[in-house]
């Protein structure tokens, strides 16, 4: 049976909850990610920021606030002030099917994973294609 941890992604980008807004800004543009699972300093799942969660929380431009006054807004705000806390997470060894199930159904776009009570990787929309790729690689004859 194919599992959770056959496909998720290991090393996650992360951040506390005392970082701010525009730090999370950041990662996702320098990371190109979506999603930023958001721990303690022990590694303990605390919540999930999502792009989504930024768009809501950032200026509109419309608003016609300069950029620097902008960055300086968004760098006080804190993490935890914006991010969901209640996330559903899976374990490691979740069946993919159940996972891809939870994520369509749900419409989910990640679900954190979690071993022993820490983060251990996140499985998102894209860890799913890129599954169907490998697959679809697999069974079509080669040129």
């Amino acid at each position: 049976m194919f599992q959770v941890k056959n496909i998720m992604t290991k090393d996650v980008f992360t951040l506390n909850h005392n970082e701010s807004l525009s730090a999370a800004k950041d990662l996702m543009d320098l990371a190109r990610i979506r999603h930023i699972p958001i721990v303690d300093n022990e590694g303990k799942f605390t919540g999930l920021l999502t792009h989504r969660d930024i768009l809501a929380a950032t200026i509109s431009e419309l608003a016609g606030i300069d950029r620097e006054t902008q960055d300086e807004i968004e760098s006080g705000i804190p993490i935890r002030e914006i991010m969901q806390t209640d996330v559903v997470t899976v374990t490691a060894d979740l069946s993919l099917k159940e996972a891809a199930r939870l994520l369509l159904e749900e419409k989910y776009g990640c679900l954190p994973v979690i071993c022993e009570d820490k983060l251990c990787g996140i499985i998102t929309e894209a860890d799913f294609l890129r599954l169907t790729i490998d697959l679809m690689d697999a069974v079509e004859p080669e040129d």
